[in-house]
């Protein structure tokens, strides 16, 4: 995903685009605090930037949703979706920009596909999944000696991503330590925390805000 200069990378979990040009971006989440309406809003945001280019008209964007499958039920409402929408509030009416943020209920359980779904989500068992896709999926990963190389080299580039992202935190701890302490040059800084001066002129600002 392209972004602006200096902006917070992410890397979503699943990406699609249907047949008529809508875009949906998946997230699986079993922590809370991984689902924060913010977060939503970020992945929103990127997803926009992704899709318009330059000569492009703000019209052209595309309807974009955001779906975030959580493994409570975020809301307590006891709902299998919770959709949230833009609105005037003056009007009452939809504000119609085309951005979509859907919460689905990992607890939610019924006769319905959804409720379906989120039982085969939760499932370890192939032999106890409803949809024979998912099903054959996880016989593959869990019982093919190929299905279960690639699971590992998943499982393994995910460990390496979360340690980069834990190394990069504390080099931005280490940088606004520094920024603190007033005696290094922002090039110093830059040298010893391996970080851009771009990043480095970034979290100054937002430590200054």
């Amino acid at each position: 995903m392209k972004r602006l200069a200096g902006a917070r990378s992410i890397c979503l979990d699943a990406y699609g685009i249907d047949s008529s040009g809508k875009r949906y971006d998946l997230e699986i989440q079993r922590q809370e605090k991984g689902a924060n309406p913010h977060r939503a809003r970020y992945h929103s945001s990127v997803m926009d930037v992704e899709n318009l280019h330059s000569g492009q008209e703000f019209i052209e964007l595309p309807d974009t949703y955001t779906i975030f499958i959580i493994e409570k039920d975020f809301y307590e409402k006891g709902k299998p979706v919770y959709h949230i929408e833009r609105m005037n509030l003056d009007t009452g009416k939809s504000f119609g920009d085309g951005e979509h943020i859907l919460y689905v209920n990992g607890e939610y359980r019924g006769e319905s596909s959804l409720g379906k779904l989120m039982h085969d989500f939760n499932c370890t068992q192939a032999s106890d999944m409803h949809f024979e896709l998912m099903a054959d999926r996880t016989r593959y990963l869990k019982e093919n000696p190929k299905g279960v190389s690639e699971m590992c080299r998943i499982m393994e580039d995910m460990r390496n991503e979360s340690l980069k992202e834990g190394i990069q935190e504390e080099k931005k701890v280490t940088v606004i330590r520094m920024l603190e302490a007033g005696k290094y040059l922002l090039e110093e800084i830059a040298n010893i925390s391996g970080l851009s001066l771009e990043e480095i002129n970034r979290l100054k600002a937002e430590r200054n805000a």
